[in-house]
């Protein structure tokens, strides 16, 4: 059977809503090492140099298995970040649990997306140079209410107690804090700095909290 034109593969492929039932029905191991093809092909490549025959090979997996599960070079990555990005919304719900202190929630917050980034600069690179943010809304996560919603409550339940900026929306105060946290993080990986981030953290977050206090 010839292969799909990509114009096919990609009408046909799956949508955002449907990929994570499709990925559970996946043997975890054929998961595991598609991701972590994903991650070293595309961190360490042009995203237009990168073929799903790489991707199939790097993972030991058959081209038609990359194919059923994904139908794109494009779902593929999306997908592959829905599963990373789920692991770190996962881990911000856990981590303020019991937390009500506005800014220790904030703290807690910018502590967890700079720690996980710290520890997944491949992951970084994957969403900051193999996806323009113009298709950032198709990668499911940016769409999830648990983590949009843990990070939004966050600025919201701020800007309600009187403690964060009430001038703009929660959403530009997400924005901003994204904005900081993914430059810096994008910068630190291009300069091939090897101290970790999360070593200059509080100064980071006074920097931060300076930007969106009301004071």
């Amino acid at each position: 059977m010839l292969p799909q034109t990509d114009s096919a593969r990609i009408e046909a492929a799956p949508g955002a809503a449907d990929r994570r039932a499709i990925l559970a029905k996946m043997r975890p191991d054929t998961l595991q090492r598609i991701e972590k093809a994903v991650l070293e092909l595309f961190s360490n490549q042009d995203f237009h140099d990168v073929s799903l025959i790489d991707v199939a090979r790097a993972a030991n997996v058959s081209l038609q298995t990359i194919y059923k599960y994904f139908g794109s070079k494009e779902v593929l990555v999306y997908a592959m970040l829905d599963v990373m990005l789920g692991r770190l919304a996962e881990r911000m719900i856990d981590h303020l649990q019991g937390i009500d202190d506005a800014r220790e929630r904030l703290r807690k917050t910018c502590w967890v997306t700079l720690d996980y980034m710290d520890k997944h600069p491949a992951v970084m690179l994957l969403l900051f140079t193999a996806v323009p943010v113009s298709r950032h809304r198709n990668i499911r996560i940016y769409e999830s209410p648990d983590l949009m919603g843990a990070f939004l409550g966050v600025f919201k339940d701020g800007q309600q107690r009187g403690v964060l900026n009430r001038q703009v929306s929660s959403k530009i105060l997400l924005d901003v804090f994204m904005g900081v946290i993914g430059r810096v993080v994008l910068m630190h990986i291009v300069r091939g700095e090897k101290r970790p981030l999360i070593d200059q953290f509080d100064e980071l977050f006074n920097i931060l909290w300076r930007a969106m206090s009301s004071d």
